[in-house]
């Protein structure tokens, strides 16, 4: 008995131990620091290091060369100063308001901000981020927890009859929808390549934006699906039977008809929603838009079933026929393009509204452009919203923000 009492005793001492290393073992710096003036410090300890630099979406960009996409904008990179083991880079500008993110580079080797507990995923890549916020209302603001009230935001497992699996998506439901007794719209947020039910959710700041719009009276309380659009997998890296998977931009070994097969089963989905949540269930209180790859789903799932949604939203992305990438048209989602949009766009099917989104720079844009003018020479009424900057999350968070306000109205 006593040796039994000796060893709970050195596992509880052990245990109490390693908590005590996590509460004070922390780095005992401050990283990032948000000065008076919104000028940002940034450090890092490290007196064994040779170099550390920093990169992040508020340096100036620079151009890297993709295989198979071409030329794309990314984060430039800046040198931080060492002095008695600690590196220090300050902004050499105050800080716009944003939802920023970076990373250090240490020895050539890219890492986190030990200082930072604050972190998201984005694709395979981790980074850790900060909000800078100047006033009510700004974006920084509209993408914080402010004293508004809350929405709930639920993991749910549904079955797909048409990929034969169980799979997970994510819903947000507005302040006041389990005790209201009141039936809601459905907006449907597609991620992009290499995205999933969680992408919206974390870089997209999708509850934030939508508590803060609701409270102001900018947008109408809507329930937000947010799926997982690779038809290969059932959820998230992490979060499912495939278990710790790396994530990449791939689609697992997928044709294009096997891509197609979530357009395909969207309906699945929808019915899913109806059967579990107090929702309308006509055309009319129906909302899709997605990013990328999400955009592209967008547009073929929007034109495919015709009386599904009357709001449709593309952020950058889009394609005049054809399946998606350089891959065969070979499901029937993407046969008959003209005749599609035809009966998308004829007087009866006619969504209310219509909106593409690109940056200036982004590397899809031809394809977004090639879609206006095709619209444009069929008289098929479109929104145009063009931003600074290339595919990036602050761009698909500037048109969620401004294309959420203009649903069911």
């Amino acid at each position: 008995m006593k040796k039994i009492l000796l060893t709970a005793c050195a596992v509880l001492f052990s245990t109490a131990t390693f908590a005590q290393q996590a509460l004070f073992g922390a780095a005992q710096i401050v990283s990032p620091q948000v000065n008076a003036d919104n000028t940002v410090t940034f450090r890092y300890k490290d007196a064994k290091a040779v170099r550390v630099q920093i990169t992040g979406d508020f340096l100036p960009e620079t151009e890297i060369e993709i295989p198979n996409f071409g030329k794309m904008a990314t984060a430039g990179s800046a040198d931080l100063v060492e002095k008695d083991g600690v590196w220090e880079f300050t902004t050499p500008a105050p800080l716009a308001s944003e939802y920023y993110t970076y990373s250090f580079i240490v020895d050539g080797q890219k890492t986190t901000d030990p200082a930072n507990v604050y972190i998201n995923r984005d694709v395979a890549t981790v980074t850790n981020y900060f909000i800078i916020k100047n006033a009510a209302g700004d974006k920084g603001d509209l993408y914080s927890i402010n004293k508004v009230p809350h929405g709930t935001v639920r993991k749910m497992w549904y079955y797909s009859p048409e990929l034969g699996k169980n799979r997970r998506l994510t819903v947000y439901t507005p302040a006041g929808y389990e005790t209201s007794g009141k039936k809601y719209p459905v907006f449907y947020l597609l991620h992009g390549a290499g995205g999933d039910e969680e992408a919206w959710y974390t870089q997209g700041r999708t509850t934030q934006i939508l508590d803060n719009l609701i409270a102001s009276g900018k947008a109408e309380p809507m329930i937000v699906v947010m799926t997982n659009g690779n038809a290969w997998q059932t959820a998230a890296p992490g979060e499912s039977v495939e278990g710790f998977a790396q994530p990449s931009m791939g689609m697992g070994g997928t044709t294009n008809v096997k891509e197609a097969a979530f357009e395909l089963h969207f309906p699945d989905v929808i019915n899913f929603i109806q059967k579990n949540f107090r929702t309308y269930t006509d055309k009319k209180h129906r909302a899709i838009a997605g990013l990328s790859m999400g955009s592209f789903h967008s547009e073929n799932i929007s034109k495919y079933y015709p009386t599904m949604f009357n709001y449709v939203g593309l952020f950058s992305g889009a394609n005049v026929g054809g399946g998606l990438g350089n891959a065969p048209a070979t499901s029937d989602v993407y046969t008959d393009f003209d005749k599609k949009m035809a009966i998308q766009f004829s007087a009866k099917n006619a969504p209310a509204l219509y909106m593409i989104c690109c940056g200036k720079t982004d590397f899809v844009k031809k394809g977004v452009d090639d879609l206006r003018a095709y619209m444009t020479e069929h008289n098929y009424p479109f929104e145009y919203m063009e931003t600074e900057g290339g595919h990036i999350w602050r761009n698909w968070r500037v048109y969620l923000s401004t294309f959420a306000p203009r649903l069911f109205k």
